[in-house]
């Protein structure tokens, strides 16, 4: 009974893609028909937004019912957006990014082959079953359809009056359509699932991109790893190891002048334990610069609002960020928010910056915005490049927005999931 049940479903799904998908097919066959039939004029090209964003809401549903159904799960091909600028300018580089991306084509590949191919592997069981329970009705009603002039073939039966000898063979087919419809059923939607897995899975060769930017941010997550321990290994030698070598000496030079010349010792020993005071300071500044305390306890949101407080700048935080993320995500966050800070504080003439930090589809979205002179140029120094390759090691996206006088705004993008149901809101001014 299970068994039956199930291959019945299987021919329910089938039925589910023919006759419910067939309407949004066509509404998508229509305008990519518009994109690509108007191109030459530019009008196709202003359809390529609205497009993109219909066929990728399609082939998701697809993604979604192959996964809930059959098992088969279609990874996402798409590249993450940037954010796009407001007005016509914005309006451009939504049609040049869809329009440069393969995804967008494969999709509509998908809406042209699909009907043709897809839909005939699906509707086949359910049309063996359906023309299999017409057998049987002609059977039934064999009198009063060749009483009202009925005269036509059931597969080899030919239907009309003289022919009563046969009444019951189309009964007998239809029993074996069926049959072989809810046989075949799961293997044919199974095939329909690799089918949509074959048009609507990243190719190899996004496949390869993808791994080579996991190499290349692996490799500048390795090099900025090995530059901060070369950095920390050159404070503490620089720094604290130092101060506490001279408070060493201090020490030993004054137990042996602290019988002979009392006020000689008493100036050594305060000069070491400024050294301790000094070298104490250094360590904290350390430990604060590869992970700070109040990131740890109390998030990045918090975090960040200590940033603030301790800037030259009036910096004002609006965060609305749920609960805790990865604690590498979060740091990652903190010290991008950080460097994007000192950038505003040396380069950019500017009197007061606004952070607005919050989670939206997915993603952990920061915008740093500051009042200075603008000009700001990604490619003219490392500390952009710095928070990009930082970003890029957890697929996140950094965005500039920097005319000549200002202002400048550094939008920056982290896939996240929040790991607490709380919800942190903060906003105020430091």
């Amino acid at each position: 009974m299970t068994n039956t049940k199930k291959r019945l479903n299987a021919v329910a799904e089938g039925g589910f893609w023919f006759f419910v998908m067939m309407l949004p097919m066509l509404v998508g066959y229509v305008l990519l028909s518009v994109v690509v039939g108007m191109a030459g004029i530019g009008l196709g090209l202003l359809a390529i937004p609205p497009t993109a964003l219909y066929l990728r809401w399609l082939a998701d549903l697809r993604r979604t019912k192959v996964r809930q159904w059959r098992g088969v799960e279609i990874p996402d091909p798409y590249r993450a957006p940037p954010r796009f600028e407001e007005g016509f300018a914005g309006y451009w580089h939504r049609i040049r990014f869809h329009g440069t991306d393969p995804a967008f084509w494969r999709d509509g590949a998908w809406v042209v082959v699909d009907p043709l191919v897809g839909s005939l592997i699906a509707i086949l069981p359910l049309a063996l079953v359906l023309n299999g329970v017409w057998g049987f009705g002609i059977s039934l009603f064999w009198d009063v359809l060749v009483r009202n002039g009925f005269n036509d073939w059931y597969t080899f039966v030919h239907v009309h009056a003289g022919n009563e000898g046969l009444r019951w063979a189309p009964t007998a087919v239809g029993v074996l359509e069926v049959a072989i419809g809810l046989a075949f059923a799961p293997a044919l939607l199974n095939a329909h699932a690799r089918w949509s897995r074959l048009l609507l899975a990243p190719t190899p060769a996004q496949v390869e991109a993808r791994l080579k930017h996991l190499t290349d941010t692996r490799a500048d997550a390795l090099d900025t790893q090995a530059a901060e321990l070369r950095r920390i290994e050159r404070d503490l030698h620089d720094g604290a190891q130092a101060r506490l070598v001279a408070m060493g000496m201090h020490l030993n030079a004054a137990s042996q002048l602290l019988e002979k010349n009392p006020e000689a010792a008493q100036k050594l020993l305060l000069e070491a334990r400024d050294s301790s005071a000094k070298a104490l300071s250094e360590l904290r500044d350390l430990v604060r610069g590869i992970h700070p305390p109040v990131l740890a306890d109390r998030g990045l949101v918090d975090a960040v609002r200590a940033l603030a407080l301790d800037s030259a700048l009036e910096v004002e935080v609006v965060a609305d960020v749920p609960g805790r993320q990865d604690a590498p995500l979060e740091s990652a966050a903190y010290f991008a928010v950080s460097e994007a800070l000192a950038n505003t504080a040396k380069h950019a003439h500017a009197s007061r910056v606004w952070i607005d930090m919050r989670v939206a589809g997915g993603l952990l979205k920061i915008t740093v915005t500051d009042n200075g002179i603008g000009g700001a140029d990604a490619s003219r120094g490392s500390g952009l490049r710095g928070i990009e390759r930082r970003l890029a090691t957890f697929d996140g996206i950094l965005a500039l927005s920097s005319p000549q006088g200002g202002p400048t705004v550094v939008t920056m993008e982290l896939p996240c999931a929040s790991s607490s149901p709380k919800t942190s809101f903060s906003s105020g001014t430091a």
